[in-house]
């Protein structure tokens, strides 16, 4: 019996042994540098893209996968790698150290280009595939347009990554719903076409301009449910939180709860990744949203919108700068959707889109639109030096009793340019901006002996004289938004008054009389629409110192107009701008589609966007200088200046692109003849990589089309 044990107790340590010298034997692997361990069989090496956003470190990198990773490193996913060690740091054929950083896996392959050493992925984040193929051709187009580096980019269009959230189970996808009626679609003669052909299925591309009133929001939301209809996505972008809760509940009116999601800031990020897992998930195949949501990954996406594309909001701030209409047009091209640009207004670029044919008009008739539209009636500066009471409470008598009228039947909107704008000069006398001999740029004055130059060309302008009128008196003032409600409020004192501005921005306001005072962009929905509406000092927004200056004024005039009631409602408008000028002719007839036709041809005799592409370069002068003579710009490139840039003001929030406080900066404009804009952002994307692969000289800032050049 003993014999028996002990024989059993040998086997028992044999055994022991070696299983002990079988792990010994075994590479150990280590996640951070997983050496000696045994490589995937199949496709052994993963493409990453690092999350390195300088332009020359802009490729894809080779790791070797290991084969425990290999059913988790798939295209797609999240991974950690190491980066930056050197040729130098080899152990066992394998590179080792350099610091970590996140990354994605975009594709996998047999055997690497690179016939050094290779670094293992250090680790797979996420199982999670949140870059598929459509997104990463997408941010790659984005990326090339803009000069741009696709790690920027895909900062922009993937959120940050929430494991907690990753492990709830996706929603189940509900069947498609119903094509919706036409309803106010009917107004535009069409509008019913539009909406049958996005059920059926085809992909109609229109340049939308709204009549006036609240029904944007819904009939959004039923082109959305039409594009649903056919079994594909829908994605719309507007250009802030208020715009996008109107369309998110007429859409949850139409389509009821799930079907559906609202990308904003305001969700929180956990909500926000949450949302956004479940439409790169395919459960939800709608989007509306902020200009966030260009990039939302919509599965089989359809119909693509953008509300409003002349609003700033929708040109992003951070590099490389996209602007959404761009990005959508780029994704309704490559994913053959259909495109739908509305707004009330009309942007330059949205009438080039139609002349060219890309897109076809979808607007109301004439006569639909007089009984839509408010009645618009103008104050010049001749009635203004004839007008008493204009200088007792700022406002005109025709303004004065249009406010009194309407405060008889309900709200009053009072829109006042907010302070802090820096109108270009003008004339004194008939108020036509000052504008450059040389290039029609816009004039400014600089130092203390106020010597005029131009802020595109820089060019010194000597004896200048209005071309219009031959006056030689400039100027330049504007009242803020508070200072007018003060003067209201002692001239209408039995009436209550609010404002609406940066600092405390109003949704809705009662439809009780009321005045309502509101800084451009900021003005609240009325209930039941405004009685009246008074654009005051209209020749501030007219003389931004912007080539889309006439643009962005009957912009802001219109989306205000909107809110008053229809013209058969007594609805009225008054604006204080001298009645000749373009923009004002243009809100008096309702017409800002022809505005933007002959702002389009004005551009293209000039030779500025959106006819040709221009790049903006700013840094110090010897920066600009030096990027310039490096860049190999395509032929016939034309450089405007360089010009000073604004000196940054200490204690005042700095915008993208400003110069550092205590630096002098310039700002050179590149432009060049149509279909030379992607050679235009290569090559200075090229000389943006060597510069920082130098490492010499100042850095300068980059930016394709910029949206202010003035």
């Amino acid at each position: 019996m003993s014999s028996n044990n002990d024989a059993q107790g040998e086997q028992l340590a044999l055994i022991r042994e070696s299983v002990r010298k079988a792990k010994a034997k075994a590479p150990r692997a280590k996640p951070r540098t997983w050496r000696g361990a045994e490589l995937a069989k199949e496709l052994p090496v993963a493409r990453v893209l690092v999350d390195k956003g300088p332009v020359h470190l802009d490729k894809l990198w080779d790791y070797a996968v290991p084969a425990e990773l290999d059913e988790e490193a798939r295209p797609g996913v999240r991974v950690r790698v190491r980066f930056g060690a050197g040729t130098r740091n080899v152990r066992d054929g394998r590179r080792e150290g350099g610091g970590l950083l996140d990354g994605f896996v975009v594709e996998r392959v047999d055997e690497s280009e690179y016939r050094g050493p290779l670094a293992a992925i250090a680790q797979v984040l996420s199982p999670e595939p949140v870059l598929g193929p459509q997104l990463l051709g997408l941010c790659r187009a984005v990326a090339d347009r803009y000069a741009g580096s696709l790690a920027d980019v895909l900062q922009l269009a993937v959120p940050p990554r929430h494991a907690r959230i990753e492990a709830e189970p996706a929603p189940a996808l509900l069947p498609p719903p119903a094509a919706p009626e036409a309803g106010s679609w009917e107004r535009y003669p069409t509008g019913r076409a539009y909406l049958e052909a996005l059920a059926r299925g085809d992909s109609p591309r229109a340049v939308w301009t709204a009549l006036p009133g609240p029904h944007w929001a819904e009939e959004l939301a039923r082109a959305a449910t039409a594009a649903l209809a056919s079994r594909r996505g829908a994605l719309i972008v507007v250009p802030d939180g208020r715009a996008a809760a109107r369309v998110d509940a007429a859409l949850t009116g139409l389509l009821g709860e799930g079907r559906h999601v609202l990308l904003t800031a305001d969700t929180g990020p956990e909500e926000r990744y949450r949302r956004w897992l479940a439409v790169s998930r395919g459960a939800v195949r709608a989007v509306v949203g902020t200009r966030a949501a260009m990039f939302a990954p919509v599965r089989d996406l359809g119909f693509a919108a953008i509300w409003d594309d002349g609003d700033s909001s929708h040109s992003e701030q951070h590099a490389p700068q996209p602007h959404a209409r761009e990005v959508l047009l780029l994704r309704a091209a490559q994913e053959k959707a259909a495109f739908l640009l509305g707004a009330f207004g009309c942007t330059v670029e949205a009438a080039q889109l139609v002349r060219t044919g890309w897109a076809l008009p979808l607007a109301a008739d004439r006569e639909r639109i007089r009984a839509a539209a408010p009645l618009v009636r103008t104050v010049g500066d001749g009635d203004l030096a004839r007008d008493e009471a204009a200088r007792a409470a700022r406002l005109p008598s025709l303004a004065w009793r249009a406010a009194r009228e309407g405060l008889q039947h309900g709200p009053v909107l009072v829109q006042v340019p907010r302070r802090g704008y820096v109108p270009r000069l003008a004339c004194e006398r008939c108020r036509e901006p000052a504008r450059c001999g040389h290039c029609a740029g816009p004039l400014e004055a600089r130092g203390d002996d106020g010597a005029l130059h131009c802020g595109w060309c820089g060019a010194e302008a000597r004896d200048w004289h209005c071309p219009e009128c031959g006056g030689a008196r400039l100027r330049a003032q504007v009242v803020g938004a508070h200072r007018t409600a003060e003067e209201l409020g002692r001239a209408f004192p039995a009436v209550p008054v609010r404002t609406s501005g940066r600092d405390h921005v109003l949704d809705t306001v009662p439809g009780t009389p009321a005045l309502v005072v509101a800084t451009p962009g900021a003005e609240p929905v009325a209930e039941g629409g405004y009685a009246a509406a008074l654009l005051l000092d209209g020749w501030a927004l007219l003389n931004l110192p912007d080539l889309r200056a006439g643009e962005e004024a009957l912009r802001r005039w219109l989306a205000a107009s909107a809110l008053v009631r229809g013209q058969a409602a007594g609805g009225q408008v008054v604006v204080v701008a001298e009645p000749t000028l373009r923009p004002v002719q243009a809100l008096v007839r309702w017409d800002p589609a022809g505005h933007a036709v002959r702002e389009l041809a004005e551009r293209e005799e000039l030779g500025f966007p959106p006819v040709s592409r221009m790049a903006s370069v700013s840094g110090t002068e010897e920066a600009v200088a030096d990027f310039l003579a490096l860049a190999e710009l395509p032929e016939g490139a034309d450089v405007l200046g360089p010009v000073p840039v604004p000196a940054a003001v200490a204690g005042r929030p700095r915008r993208p692109g400003d110069a550092p406080v205590g630096e002098r900066w310039e700002r050179a404009l590149v432009r060049v003849r149509p279909g030379q804009g992607a050679a235009l952002a290569a090559a200075l994307k090229t000389a943006q990589a060597v510069r920082l692969t130098r490492r010499e000289g100042a850095p300068v800032r980059l930016r394709m089309d910029p949206p202010d050049i003035g």
